[in-house]
C-alpha cells in the first residue's frame, strides 16, 4: 500500500464517484478524501469558493501527503441555460460561471493542494478536460464557454505544471479527456454518440486510472484522452 493519500474532488456522483470508488477497491492508498459541493462537513468544497477549498486542503494536510489529487468536477449546462450554439446565445453571467468551476475552480484547487504533495515520488494532479477545448480540433464553433473554460484550464494545467516541478521535480499535472460518458452533464447530447463511445461511469473511471498509470513526468503539462492518446491544446 501506498503511503500517500488520494484526493477525488467532484466525489458525490458521476465519473468523481465512479473515481473515488475504483480507487478504494484497489486499495493502494493510505487513505481516500472525498470532496463534493453536495456533501456536507468536513467532506464539502466549493470550487467557487476558496475558502471551501483552502478548509478542504487543511484538512487532507494532517494526514498522509496526497500523491494523486483528482478534479473531477465540471459544468455544460443547468436546468435553465444550455451550451451556447451562436454568438447571439452569448451571456456575460453564464460565460463568468462556466469560467468559475471549469477554470478558476480547478487552479485554486491546484494552488491549495500542490503544495500538499510530496517533494519524492511522483504524485499527479489530473484535472478533467475535454476535446473540444482543444483550440486545433475545433471545427463546429458554438458552445463558446465551455470551449473557451476548457481551453483555458488546458493554459493553466500547462503554467501548473511547469510550477509544480519546482515543487518536485517528477511531479506530473494533466488534464483528461474522458469521452462521453453517461452522466448528467452529457445526457442531452447522446443521441450522436456512435456506438461503443458512450462508457458508463464505472468504465470510466477504470480508464482514466489507467491513462494516470501510465503516464511519466514528461507527460506533464499535456491533455490526454480516455485511451491514452495526446490532444493537441
Amino acid at each position: 500500500m501506498s503511503q500517500g493519500a488520494a484526493v477525488v474532488i467532484g466525489a458525490s456522483g458521476g465519473i468523481g464517484a465512479a473515481l473515488a470508488d475504483a480507487i478504494e477497491q484497489e486499495d493502494t492508498f493510505a487513505a481516500v478524501h472525498r470532496f463534493a459541493r453536495s456533501l456536507s462537513g468536513e467532506r464539502h468544497i466549493d470550487l467557487t469558493d476558496e475558502a471551501s477549498i483552502a478548509a478542504a486542503a487543511e484538512r487532507v494536510g494532517r494526514g498522509p501527503a496526497p500523491t494523486l489529487i483528482l478534479v473531477a468536477t465540471g459544468l455544460l449546462h443547468d436546468a435553465d441555460q444550455g451550451p451556447e450554439k451562436a454568438m447571439q446565445d452569448l451571456d456575460a453571467e453564464w460565460m463568468l460561471r462556466n469560467f468559475a468551476v471549469n477554470s478558476v475552480g480547478p487552479a485554486l484547487v491546484a494552488k491549495h493542494f500542490v503544495p500538499l504533495m510530496p517533494r519524492t515520488g511522483t504524485p499527479v494532479l489530473a484535472a478533467l478536460s475535454a476535446r473540444v477545448g482543444s483550440i486545433t480540433d475545433n471545427r463546429l464553433g458554438g458552445w463558446y464557454s465551455y470551449r473557451a473554460s476548457k481551453a483555458a484550464l488546458n493554459m493553466l494545467l500547462r503554467n501548473i505544471a511547469i510550477e509544480a516541478k519546482r515543487h518536485s521535480d517528477r511531479a506530473i499535472v494533466v488534464g483528461l479527456h474522458p469521452g462521453t460518458v453517461d452522466t448528467a452533464l452529457s445526457k442531452p447530447f447522446q443521441a450522436n454518440v456512435p456506438a461503443g463511445q458512450l462508457f458508463d461511469t464505472e468504465r470510466a473511471a477504470l480508464q482514466l486510472l489507467d491513462v494516470i498509470e501510465a503516464l511519466k513526468p514528461k507527460d506533464s503539462g499535456r491533455i490526454f484522452a480516455w485511451d491514452g492518446a495526446e490532444i493537441d491544446p
